[in-house]
């Protein structure tokens, strides 16, 4: 299941860096634009991550902070603001925050903290371990011999679709329509993750079955 990002941010241009940036990672999202949106589209689905503007047309979320954490315990909120004073971020992370970015923000620091957090939030999950790969389900993380590897999102997913039903073939439509949910996807998409995520933790993790699709190896680290 694909990470759900809320942004709630005023500024057209900053929501629309940051959507470029969630798309590169395959996060899925909405975006608010003021407190009553806010409020609203909280209180009608879920959502992973709410990356969260502070200074709004109608108010300040700073006082709506403490309400989204008691009301979402399992949404991480990662403050977004030009409010930069060191009271600020203290009373920030004080009120429920998990993180705080100030402007102006490089887009990857904030991909970066929403994948950190993802990590901290992890909790008594299975892991998956095949050698000297591990894949940590709940939190997004690859290790390979102790050390991260960087997947993006759908990269990711993959991995875990595949690793979670090892030596079963998945055809590449049932991997679009389990990972994308969208039938506009074409299977090439597959192929191109798929070499990608070879390139990051070695090729023999993950076979071809010709004219069909593909399969986790449990003897990735043996080549077989």
């Amino acid at each position: 299941m694909a990470i759900k990002v809320l942004i709630a941010e005023d500024d057209e241009d900053i929501r629309d860096v940051l959507k470029r940036f969630l798309e590169v990672e395959g996060f899925e999202y909405k975006e608010v634009k003021d407190l009553f949106e806010l409020r609203k589209k909280l209180s009608e689905e879920a959502f992973d991550v709410v990356l969260l503007d502070l200074m709004f047309p109608d108010g300040t979320a700073m006082e709506d902070l403490p309400y989204i954490k008691a009301s979402h315990p399992e949404t991480a909120i990662i403050v977004i603001s030009a409010r930069d004073k060191d009271i600020d971020r203290i009373s920030g992370i004080e009120l429920g925050a998990d993180d705080y970015v100030t402007k102006p923000f490089n887009p990857r620091e904030v991909i970066a903290r929403i994948k950190a957090v993802l990590r901290r939030m992890g909790k008594g999950q299975k892991v998956l371990r095949f050698g000297r790969l591990e894949i940590y389900p709940e939190d997004y993380v690859v290790k390979y011999d102790g050390k991260n590897v960087e997947l993006t999102a759908k990269e990711f997913e993959i991995l875990r679709l595949l690793a979670s039903s090892p030596n079963r073939i998945f055809t590449r439509q049932e991997i679009v329509e389990k990972i994308w949910k969208d039938e506009y996807t074409v299977d090439r998409v597959v192929d191109v993750h798929i070499s990608s995520i070879r390139a990051k933790i070695g090729k023999d993790w993950i076979k071809t079955i010709r004219g069909i699709g593909y399969k986790f190896s449990t003897k990735g680290d043996s080549g077989v």
